[in-house]
């Protein structure tokens, strides 16, 4: 996996882009309305997505209209997924531990035998 990807998502502005595109394709301009930053500055934000292979662009007369390109997005999914796995674990091995611990939980209870 790319650098250039993580560096890519590593920006709000750009996650933020991408957002926006899971509507639906959009014109540069149309995406630069959605922020407080020029069409020159969105452009560039546009750029490195694309060189980073998460949106693709395409010409229409005077505009380019930017794709999401989920492919490479489902890539850093499955990169990601057993770090989701282990964090979920670990979270659970933490509640089952608190939950022993409260009063009335399992380290508590007296032999029914006794």
């Amino acid at each position: 996996m790319s650098n250039d990807v993580f560096a890519a998502l590593a920006n709000p502005v750009r996650r933020r882009i991408l957002e926006h595109l899971r509507q639906g394709p959009r014109a540069t301009t149309d995406l630069a309305r959605e922020f407080d930053l020029g069409r020159p500055a969105v452009s560039e934000h546009l750029a490195v997505l694309r060189v980073a292979g998460l949106v693709r662009d395409e010409p229409r007369g005077r505009q380019r209209f930017y794709h999401l390109e989920a492919a490479r997005l489902a890539e850093i999914g499955d990169w990601l997924e057993p770090f989701e796995q282990y964090w979920c674990e670990r979270v659970q091995a933490l509640a089952d531990f608190l939950d022993a611990e409260q009063p009335g939980g399992e380290s508590d209870e007296k032999n029914p035998e006794e």
